[in-house]
């Protein structure tokens, strides 16, 4: 259970990290004129966000199980 838990906080530190990084790149280079922030906040947080958090989770309940 602690490998669980310790990988749940990687990945929610994942899933900020991502969103932020992926927001970011979004509103950059997004050809959308007229709504860009609202495309960029979107993918970034139901998009990109969810894809780094089961990335991060999982890299760190890999990383507890092996260092613990």
């Amino acid at each position: 259970m602690k490998y669980v838990g310790i990988g749940f906080f990687i990945g929610i530190a994942g899933y900020a990290l991502t969103a932020f990084i992926s927001y970011y790149l979004t509103g950059k280079f997004s050809s959308n004129g007229h709504d860009r922030s609202v495309e960029a906040s979107m993918t970034s947080i139901f998009v990109f966000g969810p894809i780094g958090f089961i990335l991060s989770f999982i890299i760190g309940y890999i990383w507890a199980k092996n260092s613990f």
